[in-house]
């Protein structure tokens, strides 16, 4: 489990990543942050069933949230 104060700086991140989903009617939901520092999301509303949602999630949220908290190695999808 990631530290306190790496996983209240994810979540900041997160919250401030979230308005660019919003606006194109989806959300995230944050799960977890694994031993490996890899940070577990669900997509939901419309980019959960987007065909563009890893592209979201990886040149979109991964990249800005390892620009913020460079201890974050990936950002993967939960079923």
């Amino acid at each position: 489990m990631a530290d306190e104060a790496l996983l209240a700086k994810v979540k900041e991140t997160l919250e401030a990543f979230r308005p660019q989903l919003r606006a194109d009617g989806g959300d995230m939901e944050f799960i977890s942050i694994d031993s490996d520092n890899k940070v577990h999301l669900r997509l939901t509303g419309a980019c959960g069933d987007c065909p563009m949602a890893m592209m979201t999630l990886k040149m979109g949220v991964e990249r800005y949230l390892k620009e913020t908290c460079p201890e974050i190695t990936e950002v993967v999808q939960d079923e």
